[in-house]
């Protein structure tokens, strides 16, 4: 663990050298400068380093998804294993059934450590409404219920790049805005952590976090027992809609309509 000096200095150095990725239009070096940045100001609490952080690492993931968009005139539907070394084509995927969120993190951080130009979403089985869940797994679960494409074995670009939108807003649209500011911040950076190409995530964050640096001026951090920062962070009502694979192969209350109240931004 770096002392708090030492962590501004090392913040300080990662947004030199990721300033200099962006100009050489080395997106993906940019990326991994800029996402270590904020963790580093995130585990310091400096809120407003995190705020000047958040807009620069969305450029470097903009880039690098629109690449990867560009690249792609189909796409790949991917149903077979996900190994860890997984070789990962440019382009867009699409992870189906019986392959599950897990596995297209899986894939998505092989593409990443590869510098490869690849955007990996993961829907699972159509619910009785019709709709597709499409879902993403990391520090918490991100699941929207969506519009199925016209032509399920032959998924258009345009609606890949629509549910990557709409899974993002679901995210937004499930944040506790009755949770103090700190929770909040926390939320969102488990959002970003399972979907991490979603333009308004990274610009929620940055507004989140110019409001913590204003109203957390000065006070101390107020530790949570495990089991309450649960509480907050929803984890518990997410998790719960998974089986132990990461799938949810049954269709629940969300399925058919039902919201949970207080999730919702005004």
């Amino acid at each position: 663990m770096y002392p708090m000096s030492a962590k501004a200095e090392r913040i300080d150095e990662l947004m030199t050298k990721a300033h200099a990725a962006l100009k050489r239009a080395e997106w993906f070096e940019a990326e991994r400068l800029t996402a270590a940045a904020l963790q580093t100001a995130h585990s310091a609490r400096d809120f407003g380093e995190m705020a000047r952080i958040a807009l620069p690492l969305l450029e470097s993931r903009r880039q690098r998804m629109q690449a990867a968009v560009d690249v792609s005139r189909t796409v790949r539907i991917v149903q077979g294993p996900v190994p860890e070394d997984v070789e990962v084509e440019p382009g867009c995927h699409l992870l189906a059934p019986p392959l599950v969120g897990a596995d297209a993190r899986r894939l998505r951080l092989s593409a990443l450590r590869r510098d490869v130009h690849a955007v990996v979403l993961c829907r699972e089985l159509t619910n009785r409404l019709g709709l597709v869940p499409i879902v993403a797994v990391g520090e918490m679960v991100v699941r929207a219920r969506i519009d199925p494409p016209k032509n399920p074995n032959k998924p258009e670009r345009s609606w890949f790049v629509s549910a990557l939108e709409q899974l993002g807003d679901a995210a937004i649209a499930s944040l506790d805005t009755g949770m103090e500011i700190e929770r909040q911040v926390g939320t969102v950076m488990a959002m970003l952590d399972a979907h991490p190409d979603h333009e308004k995530l990274h610009q929620l964050l940055a507004e989140l976090c110019a409001r913590a640096e204003k109203e957390l001026a000065g006070k101390p951090a107020r530790a949570l027992p495990l089991t309450d920062l649960d509480d907050e962070l929803g984890v518990e009502d997410e998790i719960g809609l998974l089986d132990d694979d990461g799938s949810d192969d049954e269709p629940d209350e969300d399925d058919l309509g039902a919201r949970k109240p207080g999730r919702t931004r005004p």
